[in-house]
């Protein structure tokens, strides 16, 4: 072990630059490729390239703003106080946390039922 170690840290060349093991000594950064310099792409030159290309329907580019749907269920926030709701109401389709937020909701009034659902976006309303 101390051999492979010795062997992998790094020791300081004569011009005081440190040389790793892992790292090519032929190896050198430049931006030409052959004669010609490397040219750099802007993000509107990326989206109009790819916009050119024939692409299959399902593949995700640049330009694509819709995200495959999520694996993970969606997190259902209470209706009343905003925190985690494992629960949900089946007579007034609520979230809620706690037993003192179902006491809470089976007291409201079904105009105030109406109002939490359309708040969060619900498609069916009670009424």
């Amino acid at each position: 072990e101390e051999n492979i170690l010795a062997r992998c840290t790094h020791t300081m060349s004569a011009e005081n630059q440190p040389q790793y093991c892992f790292k090519s000594k032929t190896f050198e950064h430049t931006s030409k490729i052959g004669n010609k310099k490397k040219v750099w792409k802007s993000l509107k030159q990326i989206i109009v390239s790819e916009k050119a290309l024939p692409w299959p329907e399902d593949t995700v580019l640049y330009s694509s703003i819709n995200a495959p749907p999520s694996l993970k269920p969606a997190k259902k926030y209470s209706d009343i106080s905003g925190l985690i709701a494992p629960y949900t109401d089946p007579q007034t389709k609520l979230h809620y946390a706690n037993a003192e937020e179902f006491k809470i909701i089976r007291s409201l009034p079904m105009d105030i039922v109406a109002g939490y659902l359309t708040l969060r976006g619900a498609t069916n309303i009670v009424g």
